[in-house]
């Protein structure tokens, strides 16, 4: 079976204490090799693929296949999930929510992550200093979860974008190697 953690404690994968700093545009990503990326891209195309069959197409033993899975999820590259429409499951009011801090933006996205509505938090460049996409049951719910980001300290206003229709949801853009003929960046 393919899976990082128990089901129960996976509730903030990606997102959760880290006990080294985040990896971000700003920091040096770690090494990915050729077998790293095989591994990536075969559980992009079916997550429930076996690690015998990505063993044996990559050309390595299931043990490597094995160790590499838990050492990507462990350096939060690879996540394996369900990926569901929301909108499609009865959840009537998804949206993304920009967010204008003063100050640093880390707190307040530390905040909101921990919420479980809060299903992608990132910070950016731009107009907004986060981005958060919240599912909701219905658009109160999602009225007062925009009240409760207002109400998080820092925040100084939001704008949100109500989703209509799922039209394009895809997690298939592969793993990057650096080429060996690449010169390797300098942080």
């Amino acid at each position: 079976m393919t899976q990082c953690e128990a089901p129960w404690s996976n509730r903030c994968a990606l997102r959760g204490e880290e006990a080294e700093p985040r990896r971000g545009a700003v920091t040096r990503p770690r090494h990915v090799d050729a077998v790293d990326k095989s591994i990536i891209e075969a559980l992009q195309k079916n997550g429930r693929e076996p690690f015998r069959r990505i063993a044996a197409n990559v050309g390595v033993s299931e043990a490597t296949i094995r160790a590499r899975y838990a050492r990507l999820c462990e350096d939060n590259i690879l996540q394996v999930t369900g990926i569901t429409n929301p909108l499609g499951l009865g959840f009537d009011a998804q949206a993304m929510v920009g967010i204008r801090t003063a100050g640093a933006p880390e707190p307040v996205a530390d905040e909101i992550a921990k919420w479980d509505e809060a299903d992608y938090v990132v910070i950016t460049a731009g107009q907004f200093d986060i981005l958060v996409e919240l599912v909701c049951a219905d658009r109160r719910h999602l009225l007062d979860l925009t009240n409760r980001i207002r109400a998080v300290g820092g925040v100084v206003s939001t704008e949100s974008f109500l989703y209509l229709e799922l039209w394009k949801q895809l997690y298939d853009w592969g793993a990057r190697v650096q080429d060996a003929l690449e010169p390797a960046r300098t942080a």
